[in-house]
């Protein structure tokens, strides 16, 4: 119950503390994480389809979270070269520079992971990770 107890509170510490860095560049967590997810991908852009799965988020959620991006001219809808039934979510040079600021932004607070190591940070994701693994989470 203690390592439960601490690991839920931490969530709500962290959550705390990302929120608050990316607050200043009119982003949230999500909005956050599907833009780094597009700028590491290779061409900048990926089907919603695929976001979602590697998100790990509901389609709706998805939807919701690019229209948001792209009313904010963060992303734009384009379609698949190939394939007519698939929408593309494209970065734009905008969101580039967004999430590079917002990167900057939570890598000044470490994330939230104050007060532990680097090499303490890498044993903790690996602790948590066998927990994910075994619940099927990757």
């Amino acid at each position: 119950m203690a390592a439960v107890t601490s690991v839920m509170r931490v969530q709500q510490i962290l959550q705390s503390a990302v929120d608050t860095a990316l607050r200043p560049h009119n982003l949230t967590f999500a909005r956050y994480e599907a833009l780094v997810l597009l700028s590491f991908s290779r061409r900048g852009s990926l089907p919603m389809r695929v976001m979602g799965d590697r998100l790990q988020l509901h389609p709706t959620s998805v939807t919701n979270i690019v229209d948001r991006l792209e009313q904010d001219d963060l992303v734009r809808r384009v379609p698949h070269p190939t394939d007519r039934r698939t929408t593309l979510v494209e970065i734009t040079d905008e969101g580039r520079d967004l999430v590079k600021r917002a990167t900057e932004s939570v890598t000044e607070i470490d994330f939230g992971l104050r007060g532990v190591t680097e090499r303490q940070t890498q044993q903790l994701t690996e602790l948590l990770g066998r927990v994910r693994h075994a619940a099927g989470d990757f």
